[in-house]
């Protein structure tokens, strides 16, 4: 894998300074480039700048939300940092625009960004703007949901997941997780979530074997088929029904530190199975869309 430049979108909260250094631990592993960048919206400013009932104009309030964003950008600079090249960004905009814009001038090879942050507000913003950076950006995107929640400690990479469908992006994804396994010697897993095998009668639902039977050896086959094309022997496991649940529970039981899917700009991995970036959001570990 070659990753030059990292694009590191950043809000003032603590979940972007988690991202940060998830964002360090892959720069120091490939001696990238890290560019922050934050994005002042016409409509933000800065908690506490109107109050004492002072009259301000609209210019003067511009001046001074790009003066505070500059401020707290110019102070981001954890530890983790130390010895990574650093350049800071600071644009107005709109964010979701600026961040596709800025990867493809900047022709960066990962983005790496929160998705979740403290508050309704937040939550609905990052997500928004999460959303529309997976549907229109080329590079892979790292998201990282819940990360004010992450356990404490040094990030590092052990054991990978891999969701795949069976569309033909199924070979990219599993090449893609298969060599950043190989670059952290991480433990991989591949995963297929076929579609349910139930059905719903008197006194609840039943799971029909044959159907269930059927699905799971076809994705066997397929997703062997795709180890063979891609050079690789992991573990397999494939469940049937609801993508989002099974995912969480597999990673869970895999003790997965980060999930790898694919995803394209017209739509996730999952399809027709599920909701992509409802897969990101629920997340307890980073993910990777390639």
């Amino acid at each position: 894998m070659n990753i030059n430049k990292i694009l590191v979108p950043v809000v003032f909260l603590e979940a972007s300074l988690r991202v940060v250094q998830q964002a360090a631990y892959l720069a120091r592993h490939f001696h990238s480039e890290i560019i922050l960048l934050h994005v002042v919206t016409p409509t933000s400013y800065p908690a506490g700048i109107l109050e004492g009932g002072h009259e301000i104009t609209a210019r003067d309030l511009h001046a001074e939300i790009v003066r505070r964003a500059q401020q707290d950008l110019d102070q981001i600079l954890p530890p983790e940092l130390n010895g990574i090249a650093v350049r800071r960004l600071l644009l107005r905009g709109q964010p979701a625009s600026e961040i596709v814009r800025t990867s493809r001038d900047e022709n960066a090879d990962l983005i790496v960004m929160s998705t979740h942050g403290h508050g309704p507000f937040y939550r609905l913003l990052l997500g928004s703007v999460t959303a529309k950076v997976l549907h229109e950006c080329e590079c892979p995107v790292w998201t990282g949901a819940h990360l004010e929640d992450a356990p404490a400690g040094e990030f590092a990479l052990h054991n990978i997941l891999c969701a795949v469908d069976l569309s033909h992006h199924a070979r990219n994804t599993i090449s893609r997780a298969s060599q950043l396994a190989g670059e952290f010697g991480a433990r991989l897993v591949i995963t297929h979530i076929t579609e349910s095998a139930e059905i719903y009668g008197p006194g609840g639902s039943y799971v029909l074997p044959e159907m269930k039977e059927a699905l799971v050896s076809n994705a066997t086959k397929e997703i062997a088929k795709l180890q063979q094309d891609v050079g690789t022997n992991a573990d397999v496991i494939i469940e049937s029904g609801d993508v989002r649940k099974l995912l969480s529970q597999v990673a869970e039981r895999t003790k997965a530190d980060l999930l790898v899917t694919g995803h394209t700009s017209i739509q996730s991995h999952l399809g027709a199975n599920g909701n992509g970036y409802s897969l990101i959001r629920d997340a307890r570990i980073p993910v990777l869309s390639v």
